[in-house]
This record gives C-alpha cells, structure tokens and sequence, in this order.
C-alpha cells in the first residue's frame, strides 16, 4: 500500500473516530437537568410506599385526589439541604389547597435525616426511608435532589432534576391546586 493511501485512511479513520465521539461528547456535556427533566411527565406516578424516617407508613395511592410532590433528597446532599426549607414552607402555604409532600430519603444515615428534617422544620410530611435506593431507581433518578409533580389523579405531570426554586413551584404546582 503506498504511503499516500495510508495516509488517506488514516484521515478518514479520524474523522470517523471524530464524527462518533463529538456527538457522545456533547451529550454527556449537557446538564442533567435537560437530559432528563421530562422522562416519565404525562405517564402514572409509579408505585411508593415504605416505611418511613419516623417508623410509619407512607403510600402515595394514599394520596389520590391531592396534588404531590415527591422529592428524592439526602441529608448529605447540599443542594438538597438548601431546598428543603422552601419545600417544607411550600407544602404547609399550600396543604390547605391540596397540596402534599412525600420525600424519598435515599442512601442515608437515618439519624442524620431525621436530625437535618427537625432542623428544617421537616418532620410534618412523611419521609420514606430508600436505603439502597431501590424506590429512587423505580422513579427514574438519576441524582439528588429530584422533584417530582403528580397531579390528583395520580399521573407525573412535572419533573425538576436539581434543586427546585419558587417560580418553578408556583409555575408548575399552583395551576393544579386552582383546578379543584
């Protein structure tokens, strides 16, 4: 084979190499929150139920005909940490509308949740313990923290990968609470 054909194949194999790994690059460079922020909207919640941090039960079926937001959270999670105070207030401005709130503590000490709950004055909604993070898999994570908006018939309505903010709240979970 000559030289100049080597050299040929070698550019094309670059740039096949290049035409395969750019794409690849620019997906796994996109923010977690745009690669999944919509996976499971407008499908049925899937099924929670467990034990939660304070020794009870907890089943979202339970909850039929309130508006939910399912927050997959860990006491050793920053982000989470600094979402939690605006959940926890969100839910008891918003409960006497319908409005509820279930977390997933997933992969956690569970002293370390209930401690860093009571602190945030978190300990009045139920908090189900995921520690393998089994529950957390079934709803499709893919990190901490995760929100998820299930409408009163039980269907996922809205999703926020990261730590959620006020205007997304009001945004997404106000016009629910205005059906009833």
């Amino acid at each position: 084979m000559s030289g100049r054909r080597r050299g040929l194949l070698l550019v094309a194999a670059l740039l096949a190499g290049f035409a395969l790994v750019v794409p690849l690059a620019l997906a796994l460079d996109r923010p977690r929150e745009e690669a999944s922020a919509t996976a499971m909207v407008g499908g049925p919640a899937p099924p929670l139920a467990g034990t939660t941090l304070d020794g009870g039960h907890a089943d979202l079926a339970e909850l039929r005909g309130s508006v939910v937001l399912v927050n997959v959270w860990a006491s050793w999670c920053a982000p989470c940490r600094e979402e939690m105070p605006l959940l926890v207030e969100t839910a008891g401005q918003w409960g006497p509308q319908g409005l509820r709130l279930v977390g997933i503590d997933v992969n956690d000490d569970d002293a370390a949740a209930r401690e860093f709950l009571a602190g945030v004055g978190g300990t009045s909604f139920p908090s189900i313990v995921d520690a393998d993070g089994r529950l957390a898999v079934e709803w499709g994570t893919t990190g901490v923290p995760e929100t998820f908006v299930v409408d009163r018939d039980g269907t996922v309505v809205a999703r926020r990968v990261g730590a959620v903010s006020a205007a997304w709240l009001a945004e997404e979970v106000l016009p629910l609470l205005e059906e009833a």
